[in-house]
């Protein structure tokens, strides 16, 4: 049985990663109301070489997970991810100018889905802000409709509720597909929230909640790379297993490398090797070729109350 537990509704436990979490989010059992009998530890991941491309023929001998000091080797299933069940959300923050570029950026980013991956059009959403809401531009007919031309050029400054559109996106995005889709959202952001309910524990959280991955575009200047902004960024993104980039013209880099790291995603399914409460520390090391790396969550919170 895979690892679960309620926090208002049951959730995969194995999905409670706590990189990049603040401390209050997995050590504050108060708020939690635990149910399980886990037997079962689910993981993705992906890998790649040492020039950062993803490894498609991986095999389940070429690296081993250390859970909490525990190694484990024997999986008891090992599967690569699907290419055609990703599905795919595009968050564009309007709250400042926004460049004629970054337009073309997001256009050209809808393109490569469509086309140079084969994701199907209905996989892709694109999501922005309406004022203080979140707005849903569109949900599978990216295209057709012309979403991208719908982005204000100039955004309503001073309202950015960022971390309720990721909360309002993770929980779509979660509805979107089946149990074996991987989902991921792109952030094109200066990590800047002005107006939110939601904080950045909530934001992290529902991705997580979700089984959302975050890819984060910076579009700070590079003289802003350590803001506070930026910083919000790399901890999303580290938190979920995504990746962070700097650039803010990096739409086509980031989108490539998305669609190129699924091709290289693995799921695998072991025993719990330990019922030890408190945060497991999961991590992948190869076991031939040390040039691999592996890129996931960095672990699982198991709860300290079953009932």
């Amino acid at each position: 049985m895979a690892i679960r537990l309620s926090w208002r509704r049951s959730w995969p436990l194995f999905l409670l990663s706590c990189a990049g979490i603040p401390r209050a989010i997995a050590a504050d059992p108060a708020d939690f109301t635990y149910r399980t009998k886990a037997t079962e530890v689910r993981l993705s991941f992906s890998a790649t070489d040492q020039n950062n491309h993803g490894v498609a023929t991986l095999q389940a001998s070429d690296f081993a997970v250390v859970d909490k000091d525990v190694i484990v080797r024997n999986f008891q299933s090992f599967t690569r991810s699907d290419g055609t069940k990703l599905e795919i959300a595009i968050l564009f923050d309007t709250s400042g100018s926004v460049a004629a570029h970054l337009r073309q950026e997001m256009a050209a980013m809808v393109e490569l889905v469509s086309e140079a991956a084969g994701v199907p059009d209905e996989n892709l959403s694109i999501v922005s802000f309406d004022g203080p809401k979140p707005a849903l531009l569109c949900a599978g007919d990216c295209r057709a409709s012309h979403a991208v031309d719908r982005i204000p050029a100039t955004g309503a400054k001073g309202l950015t509720p960022l971390f309720d559109t990721i909360v309002f996106t993770a929980d779509f995005l979660s509805r979107r597909g089946d149990a074996q889709s991987a989902r991921v959202l792109i952030v094109l952001s200066d990590g800047v929230d002005t107006i939110s309910r939601s904080s950045l524990d909530d934001a992290i959280e529902g991705a997580m909640r979700g089984d959302v991955q975050l890819h984060c575009i910076d579009l700070n200047k590079p003289s802003n790379e350590s803001s506070q902004g930026a910083a919000v960024l790399r901890n999303l993104s580290s938190a979920t297993g995504g990746r962070y980039f700097a650039s803010p013209d990096g739409g086509r880099q980031a989108m490539n490398a998305t669609l190129e790291g699924f091709k290289a995603t693995y799921m695998i399914t072991y025993r719990l090797p330990s019922h030890a409460f408190g945060f497991h520390v999961v991590r992948i090391l190869p076991t031939h070729n040390l040039n691999l790396q592996f890129r996931s969550r960095s672990g699982y919170y198991y709860p300290n109350q079953v009932r």
